[in-house]
């Protein structure tokens, strides 16, 4: 705290005011009773590789929804709100799945994987998710949940004595690893899955009732050893002290070859496997809870992006979806998200080490698993602390940040967002992932799929009532046509075989600033 106050007194209202905001939403689309739907992306959607707003995840019935940048919580909700509008109006009788733990799904081979039309970036697209079936199984890729995209403005640096937005953006994200675990514990949803998930796999799950799965003490099964995890990235320790370090580790893992996936091999005759032999074929394959970013240009790689220009914005991935939001997320979340980033940013962010990374993911993988279990303890430093002690402490400092924000703007949003926190911390009880087991057992038999159907339902049924305007139905139609016709002019004008294009993507060069 003694750090943090002066550090925030420095950051003048007009900044505070400045704060962007952006998330990607990701939903199943299902059938009416909740099986995984298995027709293709919907035209009427427009292109999944071209569309700037709607676009496919690992799955071609995992629809993204994403926003643009937005000055305030409410326009970003407003836009995910009447993104899911357009999208229930052209998608029949299929629905969202509301929920992260995908609905009841199929063998694994008959889980479509998306598709990108025939130009080479596209089938580039589809083949590195080939490559992440074979390397972590469809399954685990249906899980679903929003990320957040959060920035300060340009004229806001330096801030907390970070020179450049590089040095302040990777501090964030250090503070960030270290107190993630209370974003899993504050709003992770996802304490039970439905059987077939892990059907064949190791696991530690115990059975609520018959074809539903849980652990009594979740609070995000998404974000434990379910989830985006793995023994081949457990083993990566990438550091985040700066830009140099961080771009090294990652590197690295994009260049070396690693043994397991080069059994599996590049192609099997005309089929390709994967994109790369490589620890991480791409960089999206780093699944991480807090990710620096860089917007890039057409076929620019990632790496190469944030080496050249630098750290744009972060995004945090740590967010399940809230099946009790008809959108997954409110925008009292988001101000809580704003607050607790800034805190991140303005708090003594010391250099990690090897040995910090790792017990930064047990702390996390434990509150996945057991966040909720009466008086859990994690590991902070060389010595074990309670975890109820160490969430009051860190949002007592939240609270002049909320403080700041709320005099900028105006009125008391962020005071409350950070109220309803510290209520929460005090009652387990109301806790989204101790609400949805309470959810399943008072009213759908303990089952996870009969409670997420309902809520999917429900969710349908006040979009259906809550339409777009004739004239936004009409602008969002255009640009669904206008995201078709990129796309047919990008497959006119390939002019190389795939292999060579691969080839030239992957390029290490192609990693590192000119």
């Amino acid at each position: 705290m003694t750090s943090l106050l002066p550090r925030l007194r420095k950051l003048p209202p007009e900044v505070l005011r400045a704060l962007r905001r952006g998330i990607e939403k990701e939903s199943l689309r299902v059938t009416a009773d909740g099986r995984l739907a298995l027709t293709p992306h919907p035209p009427a959607l427009g292109s999944a590789l071209t569309h700037e707003h709607i676009t496919t995840d690992f799955a071609e019935a995992q629809l993204e929804l994403i926003t643009g940048v937005h000055p305030d919580a409410d326009a970003c909700v407003a836009e995910i709100t009447d993104i899911h509008r357009f999208v229930y109006a052209h998608i029949g009788d299929e629905m969202l799945w509301c929920a992260s733990m995908p609905c009841g799904l199929p063998a694994e081979d008959a889980i479509p994987i998306a598709r990108y039309g025939s130009a080479n970036v596209a089938r580039a697209k589809t083949v590195y998710r080939v490559g992440l079936s074979h390397r972590y199984g469809r399954r685990m890729q249906t899980i679903s949940g929003i990320h957040y995209n959060f920035s300060l403005p340009d004229s806001a640096w330096p801030v907390a004595e970070h020179a450049d937005p590089n040095a302040g953006y990777f501090a964030l994200i250090r503070n960030f690893q270290r107190h993630a675990w209370l974003l899993f514990y504050l709003f992770g949803a996802s304490p039970a899955v439905c059987s077939t998930f892990v059907a064949g796999r190791t696991h530690e799950l115990v059975e609520l009732a018959p074809g539903t799965m849980h652990l009594p003490h979740a609070t995000t099964l998404r974000m434990g050893r379910l989830g985006y995890l793995s023994e081949a990235q457990d083993s990566l320790s990438v550091s985040c002290n700066d830009l140099e370090s961080y771009g090294a580790s990652l590197e690295a893992a994009l260049t070396t070859p690693y043994p397991e996936y080069e059994a599996i091999g590049i192609r099997d005759g005309d089929d390709y496997r994967q994109l790369a032999t490589t620890l991480l074929q791409i960089e999206n394959e780093f699944y991480s809870t807090i990710r620096p970013k860089r917007v890039i240009r057409p076929l620019e790689r990632p790496l190469h992006a944030l080496r050249e220009r630098g750290v744009q914005y972060v995004e945090v991935r740590a967010m399940d979806l809230d099946p009790f939001l008809p959108v997954g997320i409110s925008a009292q979340t988001m101000r809580f998200l704003d607050v607790f980033l800034l805190h991140c940013l303005l708090t003594d962010s010391p250099p990690d080490t090897p040995a910090e990374l790792a017990r930064n993911g047990r702390n996390k993988q434990l509150v996945a698993a057991r966040g909720r279990e009466p008086g859990l303890e994690l590991e902070r430093g060389g010595r074990r602390v309670a975890l109820r002690a160490w969430a009051a402490e860190v949002l007592e400092e939240c609270v002049p940040v909320a403080a700041a924000l709320d005099e900028a703007c105006g009125g008391g949003a962020y005071r409350h967002a950070l109220g309803a926190a510290r209520a929460a911390l005090d009652a387990p009880e109301t806790l989204p992932s101790a609400r949805v087991l309470e959810a399943m057992r008072a009213r759908h038999g303990s089952t996870h799929n009969a409670f997420v159907l309902a809520q999917s339902r429900a969710h349908r049924a006040l979009f259906a009532n809550d339409r777009l305007s004739r004239d936004e139905t009409e602008r969002r139609r255009r640009i669904a046509a206008e995201s078709l016709a990129a796309q047919a002019r990008i497959e006119a004008a390939d002019d190389v075989p795939f292999e060579t294009f691969r080839l030239q993507y992957l390029s290490p060069e192609r990693l590192r600033p000119r």
